[in-house]
């Protein structure tokens, strides 16, 4: 990756919108003024103006749920493959090693792979770490959400177990992390996590984030969080809650008007919950997907996205939003314009943030890929890809494939011996 400045862009010409419709799009700095049939006059504004004919644009991806102090650990811890408990085991013992400017590198690697990919949001967990230093994490992630500032947003949600004291909460807060999260029903007592996570919350008024029933049985925290949050002002989200991908349709309906009542978004994390869910299954392995398109029917607002990338809570990843789309597809049963909107608009949508997209008054966060159709971006992710920030370009991605020519060789054939009499 090369760096260079961020570009205002006045205008985009040529490109598809997914309905299919091919326009020019006028910008007025971080906001799209006009969307035209292609080749009509745009009002002038300020800026350069890119012609993006081959290209197919969306809204910007925004990633919900990442985890950027633990990405790209895996080479460095060498973890078993397993499950959800091997990979907190393994994380735990790599923390106790961690060094902030290493954690900064990786993450900041991450990150930008993530914008070259045409994610311009990123909300992350950093944990609050056990030991002398709980922070580590926490300066590290706040030095990249500095370094790129006006490339990316980038929001932290200070992720901390039943046992991290409340005081390391609030140094996390002040020290300039944005919400409460935490995994209440991973601890003793899930519902006492639960309640000190959200009275936490409260008296510091900011959102919680929480990681939700994750797994295929187990506590229920989800409803006791809906009712627990009903009303509330301030932001909330629940990530994986892959356990609601194993309830009867009845029972899930009850808990999906709770959800809704409480404006809980529920963020899916198809890669990582593939790999951490199942292992004990011998047959019959259960896809643990949060079943976004049910929840979706109930009117619950849902997002999706890729949650790690490889350390111990899963090998692979792409830093890629039409990566997790195409999960949903796949394994998730969405169709690809609810795929789609699951890692753009419906993820800003839970992330509180403006609306973007090739909309008049929208936010101008788009990405463009080379694509012929919705369908087609989904499904061949091309990497060639542009990249809007509020207005400005922040990367831009071309892929040149060389391809060895067919020679057309000569046809030897064999004639046929004569026939001779024996």
């Amino acid at each position: 990756m090369s760096a260079v400045p961020p570009v205002s862009i006045a205008a985009l010409r040529g490109v598809r919108l997914t309905s299919g419709a091919v326009v020019d799009i006028a910008l007025d700095g971080d906001e799209v003024l006009a969307v035209v049939p292609a080749g009509s006059p745009l009002p002038d504004t300020d800026g350069e103006t890119l012609d993006l004919t081959g290209y197919l644009v969306t809204a910007a991806g925004a990633e919900p749920h990442a985890h950027l102090d633990k990405s790209q650990s895996w080479d460095a811890i060498q973890p078993p493959f397993g499950d959800l408990v091997r990979a907190i085991e393994s994380w735990q013992a790599f923390a106790v090693t961690l060094d902030e400017d290493e954690t900064l590198g990786r993450a900041r690697s991450t990150a930008l792979r993530m914008l070259a990919s045409g994610i311009t949001s990123i909300r992350t967990h950093v944990d609050l770490l056990h030991g002398s230093d709980p922070l580590i994490g926490v300066r590290a992630l706040v030095r990249l959400r500095d370094e790129l500032e006006g490339l990316m947003d980038i929001e932290l949600v200070a992720l901390g177990g039943p046992t991290v004291p409340n005081a390391v909460f609030d140094a996390a807060l002040d020290a300039g992390v944005d919400l409460v999260g935490g995994a209440p029903h991973l601890a003793d007592d899930p519902l006492a996590d639960l309640e000190r996570l959200i009275a936490l919350a409260r008296r510091r008024d900011v959102g919680l984030d929480l990681h939700t029933d994750e797994s295929l049985a187990g506590a229920d925290t989800l409803a006791a969080y809906a009712r627990a949050v009903t009303g509330w002002h301030r932001p909330r989200t629940a990530g994986h809650c892959v356990r609601l991908s194993m309830m009867p349709a009845a029972d899930l309906a009850l808990l999906a008007d709770e959800i809704r009542a409480a404006d809980i978004g529920v963020i899916a994390l198809p890669i990582t919950n593939l790999y951490l869910q199942g292992w004990d299954a011998a047959h019959a392995v259960p896809r643990a997907i949060a079943p976004l398109g049910r929840l979706r029917a109930a009117g619950v607002r849902v997002a999706a996205g890729a949650d790690n990338v490889r350390d111990p809570f899963n090998p692979v990843g792409r830093c890629d939003h039409l990566e997790t789309a195409s999960l949903l597809v796949s394994a998730g049963h969405l169709a690809p314009e609810a795929a789609m909107d699951a890692v753009t608009t419906g993820a800003r949508d839970v992330m509180g943030l403006p609306v973007a997209g090739p909309v008049p008054g929208a936010r101008a966060d788009l990405v463009a890929v080379r694509a012929d159709s919705l369908g087609d971006a989904v499904a061949f992710a091309s990497a060639d890809r542009v990249v809007l920030h509020r207005g400005r370009l922040v990367s831009r991605t071309t892929v040149s494939t060389e391809t060895a020519a067919s020679v057309a060789l000569p046809v030897r054939t064999r004639s046929a011996a004569p026939a001779t009499a024996s």
